[in-house]
């Protein structure tokens, strides 16, 4: 699994080491709250992408956890004791749909 494979790339310009790559920041949708979402308290090891394959069977999807919860700045892991908010898995495709269109709009 790559953790950047949405990312845009570009070649890198005259302040850049010649033919180096750059990776853009990404840019997530915001998640609203939803009365389908699921409310778990998370215990000691818990990860993001272990959740997300736990719940989506997707681990690039930690992201949508993330932030649905606006955590994961830096680490995967989750606070033991955290109430961790996951988006129903039927909303997964709008969410996709809405990220995919906002990085097709910074091009």
């Amino acid at each position: 699994m790559k953790r950047n494979q949405h990312n845009q790339v570009k070649r890198a310009s005259r302040l850049h080491a010649k033919g180096s790559q750059v990776y853009r920041t990404t840019i997530y949708p915001n998640i609203d709250r939803h009365i389908s979402d699921i409310y778990i308290e998370a215990l000691s090891g818990d990860r993001l992408d272990s959740l997300a394959y736990m719940y989506y069977e997707d681990v690039t999807l930690w992201w949508v956890i993330a932030q649905a919860n606006g955590i994961g700045k830096g680490t995967m892991n989750v606070e033991p004791g955290q109430i961790i908010r996951i988006p129903n898995s039927e909303r997964i495709s709008a969410i996709l749909e809405s990220y995919f269109k906002m990085q097709k709009e910074r091009l």
